[in-house]
C-alpha cells in the first residue's frame, strides 16, 4: 500500500506564524497588565531591576523583554531597556494617548469571548454573558475605572472620525443627539466646529458621571446628557440623531427597531446620520471579517453590514437614504437617512 509523502515544496510557516502571532499579543497584554512601559518611562533599567520593581521572576522577565524588543516595543543598549517611541506615546499610563484601557477591554471582555469562537460558529450565540443577558456593555460599565480607561482609548481612536464629521455641512440643522455617544467626545467636537448647534448625548445611565467628568475637563458646559436604554426609552427630539458604531453591535431586527424609533423622534425635515465600517458583504476585507467575528462572539446578533443593506433598512423605517463622501473618513462610511419635511 502506497503511503503519501508530504509535499516539501509547501512550507507550514504561514500557519505556524499565525499561532506565534497570537502568543505575541499575549506578550503585549502581559506587559501592559504589569505597567512595564510605565515603569520604563521613568528611565532605563536592567532585567533584574525591572523584575524586582514589578514583582516578577527574572527568567521570565528576560524573555518577555526580549520578545518586546523583537516586536519593536522596547529598545536595548548597554544591558538596559527603554521604551520604543511608539510605546512611549501609547503605552505609558497617564499620558494623553494611553491605549491601555482598550487593551484591558480586549483582555477582560473580547479575548474570553473569542475563546468561544468555535461554539459561536455552531450556535450563532455570543460567548459574552452580558450580551446573553441583554446588553454586552453591562459588565464593562459596572467598573468605573475600567469604563474611564476604555473611553479614553475609544476617544483617542475615534478622534479622526469626530474631526471629519464635524466639518461636514450642518448648517441646515439646529440640534443633534449622539445616540450611544458615551461621554460626549464626538458631540463636543461637532459643537466646537458648529457653535450654532445644540448638542446632546443619549446613553446608558451609568455613563452620566463619566460624561460629566469629561465635559468638566473639556470646559464644555453646553452639552446635555440623556440617560436611558434606546430599546426601552423614547429617543430625545432633535433635528439629527447620530448612530456611530452602534448598529453593527445589534442584529437586523434590533437595527430596524432603532431606526424606526429614530424616525419617530426626529423633527420633520430631520435626518439620521449612521457611520460604521460597513465592511459586510460576500467578500469583506480582513478588517471586516475580524470585526464581524468579534460581533458574533461578543454581541447580541451584531455583525458587519454593507451600505446597500443599510439603505434598505432606512427605507423600511421611512427615510430617504444617501451615502455621503467625507474627507478624512477612512475606515468608516457615512450614510444619511432624511425624513421628509
Amino acid at each position: 500500500m502506497a503511503v503519501d509523502t508530504p509535499d516539501t515544496s509547501v512550507n507550514p510557516g504561514p500557519i505556524m506564524g499565525l499561532i506565534l502571532g497570537s502568543w505575541q499579543s499575549r506578550i503585549l497584554l502581559a506587559a501592559v497588565e504589569y505597567d512595564l512601559f510605565t515603569e520604563l518611562a521613568e528611565g532605563p533599567a536592567t532585567t533584574a531591576e525591572l523584575a524586582e520593581r514589578l514583582g516578577l521572576v527574572e527568567r521570565g522577565t528576560n524573555d518577555l523583554l526580549a520578545g518586546l524588543v523583537h516586536l519593536g516595543l522596547v529598545q536595548t543598549a548597554d544591558g538596559k531597556f527603554t521604551n520604543a517611541p511608539v510605546s512611549d506615546a501609547f503605552l505609558v499610563k497617564g499620558r494623553p494617548a494611553y491605549l491601555g484601557g482598550y487593551l484591558h477591554f480586549c483582555e477582560q471582555e473580547l479575548n474570553p469571548a473569542w475563546n468561544g469562537l468555535a461554539d459561536s460558529l455552531r450556535t450563532g450565540k455570543p460567548q459574552n454573558q452580558a450580551a446573553v443577558a441583554g446588553n454586552p456593555y453591562d459588565s464593562l460599565y459596572a467598573d468605573a475605572e475600567a469604563t474611564d480607561g476604555f473611553l479614553d482609548s475609544m476617544d483617542l481612536l475615534s478622534a479622526p472620525i469626530a474631526q471629519a464629521l464635524s466639518r461636514i455641512d450642518w448648517s441646515g440643522y439646529t440640534s443633534f443627539v449622539d445616540i450611544g455617544g458615551a461621554r460626549g467626545n464626538f458631540a463636543h467636537e461637532v459643537v466646537k466646529h458648529n457653535p450654532h448647534l445644540k448638542g446632546a448625548v443619549f446613553d446608558l445611565p451609568p455613563l452620566q458621571s463619566a460624561f460629566e467628568r469629561h465635559m468638566a475637563r473639556l470646559g464644555d458646559t453646553d452639552l446635555t446628557f440623556h440617560g436611558g436604554d434606546f430599546f426601552k426609552d423614547d429617543l430625545p427630539k432633535a433635528d439629527v440623531l447620530v448612530f456611530g458604531h452602534v448598529l453593527h453591535n445589534w442584529g437586523v431586527e434590533d437595527r430596524l427597531t432603532l431606526l424606526k424609533r429614530a424616525y419617530d423622534a426626529l423633527e420633520p425635515g430631520g435626518a439620521v446620520f449612521v457611520y460604521d465600517p460597513m465592511a459586510g458583504g460576500d467578500q469583506p476585507s480582513m478588517h471586516g471579517a475580524l470585526a464581524g467575528l468579534t460581533m458574533l462572539v461578543w454581541s447580541r446578533g451584531g455583525h458587519e453590514y454593507s451600505a446597500d443593506a443599510l439603505h434598505g433598512w432606512l427605507r423600511e423605517a421611512g427615510f430617504e437614504p444617501e451615502t455621503v463622501e467625507v474627507d478624512g473618513l477612512h475606515e468608516d462610511v457615512l450614510v444619511i437617512g432624511r425624513k421628509r419635511a
